[in-house]
């Protein structure tokens, strides 16, 4: 279905620093955010798919939490590193393996589609809101352990970029399935042959930095919406 991508390029505190021990590090504190984040995002699409009347992903094995399921070992794992490397941690790209989707079984295809579409982001918005509460616990338990710390901002921040960058009205990704979904029939047939240069274009758009213009104001707006919903805990805590 749609290729997860991953960006965290905006993420990385150490994105200037390129040597060995500090690929290393940052790998530590964002391997099990960013495994998670790309496991929960692709079960999410499959569990809607079939909610919807889809079976695909499940009879194929695809509706599990079991991240071996979903990770490519050579879009999730070496491309990043290797794109790390070679630009000093100010790009790095990835995907996961999709997730098959037969939109013709869902009970409303047009329609459904959207649903099917949104639930991959909606689980990292959600996620976000996971490692944010996970931090303020850290803060109430007074547990001063950098790496925690680190983890946890660094699940909120990789979660705040999948859920903004696969909002982004681009097929094949998720806000492009949502943006088809609403356009009329004639319209959606036009705006569904861009789909084999989409990936391509996104890339292009992220390589140039134009990206940012898109993901910078949706993360801040994401990030805005979870410190409101747990408002009421930051002024129990204060």
């Amino acid at each position: 279905m749609i290729k997860t991508a991953v960006i965290i390029a905006a993420l990385i505190e150490s994105a200037h620093m390129n040597d060995f021990n500090n690929l290393i590090q940052t790998l530590a504190v964002y391997a099990i955010p960013v495994i998670f984040a790309i496991t929960l995002h692709e079960a999410a699409h499959a569990y809607a798919a079939r909610y919807f009347g889809d079976n695909t992903a499940y009879a194929m094995g695809r509706m599990s939490l079991n991240p071996f399921k979903h990770i490519d070992p050579v879009g999730t794992l070496l491309i990043p590193v290797v794109l790390y490397l070679m630009t000093s941690g100010s790009f790095v790209f990835g995907y996961a393996k999709p997730v098959p989707i037969n939109f013709g079984r869902l009970n409303k295809p047009k329609r459904d589609m959207a649903w099917v579409a949104l639930a991959g982001p909606a689980s990292n918005f959600f996620m976000a809101l996971g490692w944010l509460l996970a931090a303020y616990f850290l803060d109430i338990a007074k547990i001063n352990e950098p790496f925690l710390q680190r983890m946890t901002e660094a699940g909120v921040l990789s979660n705040l970029v999948m859920f903004s960058l696969n909002l982004f009205p681009m097929l094949p990704l998720d806000g492009g399935r949502i943006l088809a979904s609403l356009l009329p029939m004639k319209q959606f047939i036009q705006f569904s042959k861009i789909e084999p240069y989409g990936f391509f274009i996104v890339m292009g758009l992220m390589w140039l930095k134009l990206f940012n213009y898109w993901l910078i104001p949706v993360m801040i707006l994401a990030q805005y919406l979870l410190h409101l919903i747990l408002s009421p805990l930051q002024f129990l805590l204060n």
